[in-house]
């Protein structure tokens, strides 16, 4: 674990975003980190693809259940 520096403008974003999106400020930070090296490395897929994926990939490891 490390720790690296951000803008304020950035941090302000993070903080903002993580409200509305129920998460902590690092647990948001982590996620749009994630979400940027996803991009990055699969630069055809869009959001929602890559977001398919993560959700494709945790399912294989632990499958979701059925809610009733």
């Amino acid at each position: 674990m490390g720790i690296i520096k951000i803008s304020d403008e950035l941090h302000d974003d993070i903080r903002k975003s993580c409200h509305v999106m129920s998460r902590s400020i690092n647990a948001q930070a982590e996620f749009w980190m994630k979400m940027g090296r996803l991009a990055e490395l699969n630069p055809s897929l869009t959001f929602s693809e890559l977001i398919a994926n993560e959700l494709a990939s945790a399912n294989a490891e632990t499958p979701l259940k059925a809610v009733k």
